[in-house]
């Protein structure tokens, strides 16, 4: 850990600190912004909460204060003591018809985690949400390409290299799509990656995995191919600090625009499904159990912290297993006399 983040994660626990003191000695009942602040500080210095996570929470909290706020369940100032169980059924009451039980799911789940850790801190003596329960959500099973989809999708960029026009767009798209199937990491994975990452060598990528936790991923011939290709055309002079896939302002490349990258291409090579960059991840890992790969081996290889989150794919791959039989026996479907 470096000195910065060192005093960056101290100076985070003496703001939750200040917070909880402000809250009981001066401000009563009435700070619940400044406690929603503690508890976004609480995730990332000890929950060690991507960003992402945190402003998922912080939009979740927010929406539920407006909405107490709007039925007078809670004062101007925030009073957060007074909140009772039906205020939060009633919320939960409110998003139904407008929005997906999923959605529903999570806000509550991000309701809950904040009254816990009022809980655990002494703010309140009661959490009103324990007793509250989630909707069940259908686990749908994810999207995944077959063999010959997923190579038509990666192989979709095409373009003269001669030619400097569009060339260095073409390059870095199929590095893209190559490293995402190859590697089967995250699409904030990749998009975080700097030239430093990547080893030739070894044929490995290093990335940051949720939690900030490091990881090596694997890479095929294929993408180290496109790879070389499109860093060799247009980064010749790069230094290994600078970001491997760059965007407007020589910055890293955003998600939102590998997420337009990959219906792009999928619209060019014809598939007539609707990948996400999240797909080529799943369809990695669906085509390595299906050649006999044991969950254990890809579960490291997703960083996956849980075996059960790797499981999922089990179904997947056993659906696909199902669908080959009816297709290709002869007396699959046929009716017995």
């Amino acid at each position: 850990m470096s000195r910065t983040q060192y005093f960056g994660m101290n100076w985070r626990f003496i703001f939750a600190g200040f917070a909880f003191w402000c809250y009981k000695r001066h401000m009563g009942d009435s700070a619940v912004k400044v406690l929603i602040e503690a508890f976004l500080d609480y995730l990332e210095a000890e929950k060690n909460a991507s960003i992402h996570t945190r402003l998922a929470y912080e939009r979740d909290l927010r929406e539920f204060t407006r909405f107490l706020e709007d039925s007078l369940a809670l004062s101007s100032g925030g009073a957060v003591t007074g909140v009772k169980e039906s205020d939060i059924t009633a919320f939960a009451a409110n998003l139904h018809g407008t929005r997906k039980k999923a959605t529903i799911a999570r806000k509550l789940s991000s309701i809950k985690s904040f009254f816990a850790f009022l809980l655990r801190k002494e703010i309140i003596k009661k959490d009103p949400s324990a007793l509250i329960t989630r909707p069940k959500v259908e686990k749908r099973l994810p999207t995944v390409l077959t063999v010959e989809e997923a190579k038509s999708l990666v192989e979709a960029p095409q373009g003269n290299e001669g030619k400097k026009i569009n060339a260095e767009e073409i390059l870095k798209d199929r590095a893209i799509l190559e490293v995402l199937y190859s590697s089967g990491v995250r699409v904030s994975e990749l998009t975080g990656l700097n030239l430093r990452d990547v080893d030739f060598t070894e044929g490995t990528i290093r990335v940051l995995g949720k939690g900030g936790k490091p990881r090596i991923a694997l890479l095929g011939s294929f993408a180290i191919d496109a790879l070389k290709r499109y860093l060799s055309f247009a980064r010749k002079n790069a230094l290994s600090e600078e970001p491997l896939f760059i965007g407007r302002g020589k910055k890293h490349i955003t998600q939102r625009t590998v997420q337009r990258l990959v219906r792009k291409y999928t619209l060019a090579s014809g598939i007539n499904k609707t990948p996400t960059p999240h797909s080529l991840r799943h369809t990695f890992a669906t085509h390595l159990l299906d050649r006999g790969v044991d969950l254990r081996t890809i579960q490291e290889l997703l960083g996956h912290a849980n075996l059960s989150t790797t499981q999922r794919y089990t179904s997947v791959s056993m659906e696909r297993l199902m669908s080959a039989y009816d297709k290709a026996h002869p007396r699959a479907n046929m009716k017995a006399e």
